[in-house]
Order: structure tokens, then sequence, then C-alpha cells
């Protein structure tokens, strides 16, 4: 009879396991319920980079789509600009997300050639901005190497009410 009592807890215990990760919402892995939802909620974040003096950059509004996973931000840009050149660099990035006061986080940014990420970032592109279809990336773009993909993960939620401001020291991105 203990064994059968013994067998049932470990199938509770496992059923409960079960439903916790079924029940999961999606990008609880990367991005926090709020930043999924105000995702879902807009179609640009505010991206700023941190400058050599450790300074946080001017936030500028980006187009974007989040990984099949949602556990990534995807975004792209021209090669020159200051934002591929800071991350090329090891910059991290504030992101805010639907206005330059949104919801906002921290994240680790990476520039990638991933072909996953690129086809992405081309598949979702005319699917969310139709009306800007025409000045959105291409795989021309990318191929050359005049467009750039970038992969943002976030490292840590940032307070609510935090502001975009260019000048000022950026967060640290460790927990420290």
């Amino acid at each position: 009879m203990k064994k059968i009592g013994t067998l049932y807890s470990m199938l509770a215990i496992a059923a409960t396991l079960l439903a916790t990760l079924i029940a999961a919402p999606a990008g609880c892995a990367g991005f926090s319920e709020r930043d999924v939802k105000a995702f879902d909620a807009n179609t640009l974040v505010y991206v700023a980079t941190v400058r050599k003096d450790g300074n946080q950059s001017k936030a500028a509004p980006v187009w974007f789509t989040l990984s099949d996973a949602r556990d990534q931000l995807l975004i792209q840009t021209h090669k020159d600009t200051w934002k591929a050149k800071r991350i090329r660099r090891g910059s991290p990035v504030m992101v805010w997300i639907g206005s330059s006061t949104g919801p906002a986080f921290l994240g680790k940014a990476e520039i990638t050639t991933d072909a996953t990420v690129e086809n992405k970032i081309l598949t979702d592109f005319p699917k969310r901005y139709t009306t800007n279809f025409l000045m959105g990336p291409s795989q021309k773009t990318f191929d050359s190497g005049d467009r750039v993909a970038i992969r943002i993960t976030p490292a840590k939620d940032l307070p609510d009410g935090f502001e975009s401001q260019p000048g000022t020291p950026a967060p640290p991105l460790d927990a420290k």
C-alpha cells in the first residue's frame, strides 16, 4: 500500500510540473509577461545603445519582430549606423516598447548573419508594415552587407517609468 501511495505522489508531482510547463506564457523564457503584452500591442520599439563613455545614446524608433520562440527581439539596420557600430563593439541595448517611455528592458545585442533570423525579418516585415513594404529590407541588402540583422536577448527588465535620457549613464547589464 505504501508503494502505491508513493507512486501516486510521484505522479501528482509529475502532473503538476507538466501543467506548469504547458501553461507557461509565450515568451516567458526571455521576456517578462509585461513585455510580451507590450510587443503584441505595438509596432515600434525604441532602441538606445551605450556610447564609449558609458552614457545612453538617443533612443531611435525601429521596426521589429520576435523570434519564433518569442524569446528574442529581431531588428535590422543599415550597416553604418551608430547603433550597428556600437553593437559590433559589444554595447548593450536599452529597448522601450511602443514609445520612448514604454515598458523597457536591457538586453544583449549581436549582429548576425544567421539565415533564420534574416528570413524571419524578411517574412514578417511585409506582414507587419504593409504600408512601408517597399522601404523595408530585402535579401539583396542583407547579402550585400548593406543591411544587418540584429538579435537582442533580454537581460533584465528596467523599472516602470524608466525613461530614455541621452547623455546620462546607462544602467549596468549585470545584476550588481
